[in-house]
Order: structure tokens, then C-alpha cells, then sequence
């Protein structure tokens, strides 16, 4: 694993425990072994090292995402929260820490946001064989609501969702 990539992975684990805030670049630096000097020759700043980290979180969590079927959304969602741990939406708290006031962590969330509303209704629109911006705002939102629910609530919460999303698109199929 190269440097920068190292330091990716230990500023988005750091980042996701403990917040952006919180995370200061000693820590940072302890956490990918490397000097203060190297970690902002390889990341520049601590806001461009977050949206590095919250890019590779997107690429990674949309991969998830390639699937065909709704039910299937919810299933990589679970997956997910599975093996990375359920705290919530690593990019809106990143945003809610930030007020949205840092311009690349506010483009970084605003993208990823975008791709993800967009890879909701391909979903959809491959699961009917055509578009529904409805029903895609609706998975949206219980698949956003049930990342969040399910910091307290555990896999509970996919499921609760899941059974809501399949009732509605029966009714959309209608």
C-alpha cells in the first residue's frame, strides 16, 4: 500500500470514530506513521485530506451499490453497515461538523449525494423498466433513513425500510 493510500485509510478510520473536528493532525500522523511534513506533502491540508477520504468512501460505497433490484439496495445497505459499523452517514455528519462552511467537504458531500440519488434511480428504473422519480425519492429516503435509525436500532431498522420499499414499488408496478 503506497503512502497516500495508507494515509486515506487511517484519516477516514480516525475521521469516522472520532469526527473531523476532533481528528487533529498529530493524530493523524501517529495513525499513518508518517512525519507531519509527509502527511501534508501527500494530503496538503487537513480539509483536502477529508474530501480524499470522503472521495475513496463514495467509490467504495457505491461499488456496493451495482446492483439491479431494490431489494438489493437494502441488502448492500446492510452489508455495509455490517462491516464498516453503523454511525450514521459519514458524509452528512462530516457536513453537520463543518456547517457545509469548507468548500471541498461540502463538494465532496454535494457529489457523492448526487451519485447516489443517481445510482437509486438507475436501480429503479432498471427494477420497472422505467423512470419513477417518485418511488426513487422515496427508496432514497428510506435508505437514508434507515442508515441513520440503524445506529440505534441495528439491522432492524434495514429491515423495517426493506418491507416499506417493497410495498411500494408493488405499487408502483400497479
Amino acid at each position: 500500500m503506497d503512502r497516500t493510500t495508507k494515509l486515506i485509510a487511517a484519516a477516514e478510520r480516525l475521521f469516522d470514530r472520532h469526527g473531523y473536528v476532533a481528528t487533529g493532525m498529530d493524530r493523524l500522523t501517529r495513525a499513518a506513521g508518517m512525519s507531519s511534513r509527509t502527511l501534508y506533502k501527500h494530503a496538503g491540508s487537513k480539509d483536502a485530506l477529508m474530501a480524499r477520504v470522503l472521495g475513496a468512501r463514495d467509490r467504495r460505497f457505491l461499488r456496493r451499490l451495482e446492483v439491479s433490484r431494490v431489494d438489493a439496495l437494502f441488502t448492500a445497505l446492510a452489508d455495509w453497515l455490517r462491516v464498516e459499523g453503523a454511525r450514521g452517514c459519514f458524509f452528512l455528519r462530516a457536513r453537520a461538523e463543518t456547517g457545509g462552511d469548507v468548500p471541498e467537504i461540502a463538494e465532496a458531500v454535494a457529489a457523492h449525494k448526487a451519485a447516489y440519488r443517481a445510482r437509486i434511480q438507475a436501480v429503479v428504473t432498471a427494477e420497472l423498466g422505467r423512470e419513477d422519480e417518485a418511488l426513487a425519492e422515496q427508496v432514497l429516503v428510506l435508505l437514508e433513513g434507515a442508515t441513520h435509525a440503524a445506529v440505534y436500532r441495528g439491522a432492524e431498522a434495514v429491515e423495517a425500510a426493506r418491507a416499506a420499499a417493497a410495498v411500494l414499488v408493488e405499487r408502483a408496478r400497479a
